[in-house]
């Protein structure tokens, strides 16, 4: 565990990313991704390529599986059959990590409210939520496209705080990307990297800007004191 500031006093919330935070995705993501790949003749690419893509979303599994980038004429066709495709299939294995649901049964015996913000659209988040039993114990979720904007703007995240009535500062905010942190930041909120999550081959977390880089959901309880 790392950190880039001590005071983090005061803390009555917990915000988290879904994606590589709470939930591991990625073998439904990569699935579709390679549903691409062989209606198009292609051979399926090794998870272990894919998986670290997963936290940039269909751009960066565009990427990864077709080499399509955002400037590609067929980009947005692309995109739109990449979320269908995921859209059929996103429940056959995404699972909550075995690792948070001990944080999760902590704060809820402490009675500290928790809440999901992602920038998963509310037509996939919501029912992944729900189904994967997140939706009911969350105080809040907020979608990519709850607001006007996604992270890294704050606007997201001081959505979630204004659902749980509380000011952003007494809110810390967990995620497993660098814009999380970006977000969290610009929100004027606690930030937590969960070097747990996809990463990717090259994330440097320890440059992020975090106030605490954490290797198990559990140490956050270290990390924050819990009002």
């Amino acid at each position: 565990m790392s950190t880039t500031r001590q005071d983090a006093s005061g803390i009555r919330a917990v915000l988290f990313d879904l994606d590589g935070t709470l939930i591991d995705s990625a073998p439904d993501l990569a699935g579709a991704a390679n549903e691409m790949r062989s209606v198009r003749g292609l051979e399926p690419l090794p998870y272990e390529h894919l998986r670290p893509m997963v936290g940039s979303g269909a751009r960066g599994m565009l990427a990864a599986s077709l080499q399509v980038a955002p400037d590609h004429d067929e980009f947005d066709a692309l995109r739109h059959e990449f979320l269908h495709r995921y859209e059929q299939r996103m429940l056959q294995a995404t699972y909550v990590f075995e690792s948070v649901r001990p944080l999760l049964e902590e704060l809820q015996r402490q009675g500290v409210p928790w809440g999901i913000v992602t920038n998963k659209a509310e037509r996939f988040a919501l029912p992944v939520t729900r189904a994967l039993g997140l939706f009911d114990q969350a105080a809040c979720v907020v979608g990519g496209d709850t607001t006007p904007h996604s992270k890294p703007h704050p606007e997201p995240l001081l959505e979630a705080a204004r659902r749980l009535n509380l000011p952003a500062s007494q809110c810390v905010y967990v995620g497993d990307d660098e814009r999380d942190m970006l977000a969290g930041h610009a929100a004027g909120m606690l930030t937590v990297a969960a070097a747990w999550g996809y990463l990717g081959h090259e994330a440097q977390v320890d440059r992020w800007g975090a106030n605490f880089v954490i290797e198990h959901p559990l140490e956050l309880l270290s990390c924050v004191q819990l009002l």
